[in-house]
């Protein structure tokens, strides 16, 4: 417990040193780092300690004496440490990511890669961001979400906080078609899905470990408070394989496997844009009982095929199946192929003839 909160103590008191002209004596460097953390205590021999740890690292922290007292800021060579050549190809490849991150803007996140941005921009040659602004051009990213998260960026720096420190946090969490409700989470990890932000915790009042484990979308959240009470983290919890288990965020320790029929059209979207890397996609021969499994480089045109994928919830697969219109059949499990039915039910009343 305490290395992580010497590693968030230390990482907060360079963005304090970062974000300071005039540099910072250890009294108001202190002051900072107890509202920003919200610490009920520190004393100036930790900061002064902290300051020499970052030292020891390579930062360029520098003193001097001040009408104020001795203050403390980062050098100009401090940047020296990590000091990296970049091509025009990595350059774009950097500007592709950034811009695929949008959705982070107002959080310290897009602070990160904004502060970075600038300083590639800043170290680079001239020849070299000349070449990376005429090959810019021929790749452009579009399609990127209209959100962000600038509302939530104190919440996601308090659940940040506790996720490092292992701290239970109450939240007040608004379900859709729900009325809010406060409740308490342990949070394990932040997951980041068709750009939202999903926070990873267990549900303290669940027994069965199976199910403990849930994702909880950020913008439902509308208040994150850290408490007194620590948790410890479940060792055999992978977090890789839990997110990896199903197409869409829906939780769950087990997915399930569920068939699809797709006509050529579909199969060939699909195909195109899988829904999973696990997935299965098999054509369905006349003359076979068994289909055979597709090749990627295998022309599908002409024939239905049969679409296995993972699946945790029949409503993160409403989507993508409606999406296809009648081109596609839920052929298993049962209550996946109800789920649509009742659905397309509804439409063929709603848009139905008189």
């Amino acid at each position: 417990m305490a290395r992580n909160e010497q590693l968030i103590r230390q990482h907060k008191l360079l963005q304090l040193l970062e974000d300071s002209r005039f540099g910072r004596t250890i009294d108001e460097l202190k002051y900072d780092l107890v509202a920003d953390l919200g610490l009920s205590t520190l004393h100036g021999r930790t900061v002064r300690r902290d300051i020499e740890a970052l030292q020891a690292a390579g930062y360029d922290i520098q003193n001097e004496m001040v009408e104020r007292g001795k203050v403390y800021r980062l050098g100009r060579n401090h940047t020296a440490v990590h000091e990296i050549a970049f091509s025009a190809t990595e350059l774009i490849a950097l500007a592709i990511g950034r811009e695929l991150l949008t959705p982070l803007m107002g959080t310290q996140y897009w602070q990160g890669i904004e502060t970075f941005w600038n300083k590639v921009q800043e170290a680079i040659p001239e020849g070299v961001y000349e070449h990376y602004q005429r090959y810019r051009k021929v790749l452009y990213v579009s399609g990127t979400p209209s959100k962000t998260y600038a509302a939530h960026a104190g919440m996601l720096k308090t659940i940040t906080r506790c996720i490092l420190e292992h701290r239970v946090v109450e939240i007040e969490y608004k379900s859709v078609g729900r009325p809010s409700s406060r409740r308490q989470i342990e949070p394990y990890a932040l997951a980041v899905h068709q750009s939202s932000i999903y926070v990873v915790a267990a549900a303290p009042e669940v027994t069965d470990a199976s199910e403990r484990l849930r994702n909880w979308k950020l913008d439902r959240f509308k208040l994150a408070r850290v408490t007194d009470e620590y948790f410890k983290p479940d060792p055999k919890v992978d977090l890789a394989k839990f997110l990896s288990k199903s197409i869409g965020i829906f939780s769950g320790e087990t997915s399930t496997q569920v068939q699809i029929r797709l006509g050529p059209r579909s199969a060939s979207y699909v195909k195109e844009d899988p829904w999973h890397p696990d997935q299965v996609l098999e054509p369905v021969e006349p003359d076979k009982n068994t289909p055979d499994e597709v090749d990627a480089d295998d022309d599908i045109s002409g024939t239905d095929f049969i679409l296995t994928v993972p699946a945790s919830h029949p409503r993160e697969l409403l989507p993508k199946v409606l999406a296809l219109g009648a081109d596609a059949e839920v052929l298993s499990p049962a209550e996946y192929r109800d789920a649509v039915a009742n659905v397309v039910g509804t439409l063929a009343d709603r848009y139905g003839t008189p």
